[in-house]
């Protein structure tokens, strides 16, 4: 019997066609400046956080990272989940004692956007070793 093959597999089958308006500088030039309206603001820690100083926020960005690390979350997840903290800490005054509830928040958030399996809330509690409930991170 003949070698062939059993599937037919044809690279010249187009399944979208290329979206001329889409090849040029002006879609790149909308996108980059509705980008500019969601960009954290660079100073919040002066203008908009009065408890919370950048030694707090380093600390809350390494545990997220040990926790992304230990998970093994996509990749994505962390940087995601960093953009919606300095996001939220740039409009919305928050107090120390919250803050690690808004990083669990925001990775519970991202895994959701970026992962098959997102991590549960009940994980995320126990990686802060209890001091927020799973009520509070589905609330907030």
């Amino acid at each position: 019997m003949e070698d062939q093959l059993l599937c037919c597999e044809v690279d010249s089958i187009r399944r979208a066609y290329q979206d001329v308006n889409l090849l040029n500088d002006r879609v790149l030039h909308t996108m980059l400046k509705a980008e500019e309206n969601y960009l954290p603001s660079p100073n919040y820690f002066k203008c908009v956080q009065k408890e919370i100083v950048p030694k707090m926020r380093k600390i809350v960005a390494t545990w997220m990272l040990e926790v992304c690390e230990e998970q093994k979350c996509e990749e994505e997840v962390f940087p995601l989940a960093m953009n919606y903290l300095d996001r939220f800490l740039s409009v919305e005054a928050t107090r120390k004692t919250r803050l690690q509830l808004l990083g669990a928040t925001c990775m519970f958030l991202a895994s959701k956007m970026k992962e098959t399996v997102p991590l549960t809330a009940e994980k995320l509690c126990i990686y802060t070793d209890n001091s927020v409930q799973p009520g509070e991170l589905l609330v907030i």
